[in-house]
């Protein structure tokens, strides 16, 4: 089989059409996003939480989001209480991201909620949501692939790759992630 990405853009119409806003909103969303909530310049996590609800996002109390942040669609997004958003991390939220309360996704970390089918000739695109409950640690560098649920208070240790669901109270690394052991 010989992948062929010619006609990629229009066998893959249904994500336009996913897309949930106007190509205008989506203009003015990336040139917010560059200079006002990825910007490395401007401190204000307050400000930021400001900025993705005027998007759409829905942010609970006590959020604090980190310069340099990056978020795909933010009417995409449901963010819980006092979640925390590490520097550089990036949520590629094509489809819904939920994030439940007293959550930390740190520094560098990726929230991915798309993939393509290898095994198609058109490498379509497949879409899947990401659930992370309350009390969920998401460790620096890690990735979080589509259709992953990590149940409350699980973690995802420094640098692993999760692509299956995560029980709660349980600490995964590796890649693929693994349990190791039961949060304390």
């Amino acid at each position: 089989m010989n992948v062929s990405l010619k006609n990629y853009d229009e066998q893959n119409t249904a994500y336009g059409a996913s897309i949930g806003a106007s190509r205008m909103k989506q203009i003015c969303w990336f040139i917010c996003s560059v200079l006002l909530v990825k910007n490395t310049l401007i401190p204000f996590s307050g400000f930021r939480v400001w900025v993705l609800r005027r998007f759409g996002a829905k942010i609970g109390v006590g959020a604090v989001i980190r310069p340099g942040v990056q978020i795909k669609y933010p009417w995409k997004l449901t963010l819980g209480d006092h979640v925390w958003l590490g520097e550089h991390c990036w949520i590629d939220n094509i489809t819904d991201v939920s994030i439940g309360s007293n959550v930390c996704i740190s520094q560098g970390a990726m929230l991915c909620t798309g993939n393509h089918n290898f095994k198609s000739e058109q490498f379509e695109l497949i879409l899947k949501p990401i659930i992370l409950e309350d009390g969920v640690w998401i460790g620096a560098k890690s990735v979080v692939c589509p259709g992953v649920t990590a149940a409350s208070h699980a973690i995802l240790t420094v640098g692993s790759v999760v692509s299956s669901d995560m029980d709660s109270f349980m600490i995964y690394k590796g890649n693929p992630a693994v349990a190791v052991k039961k949060r304390i």
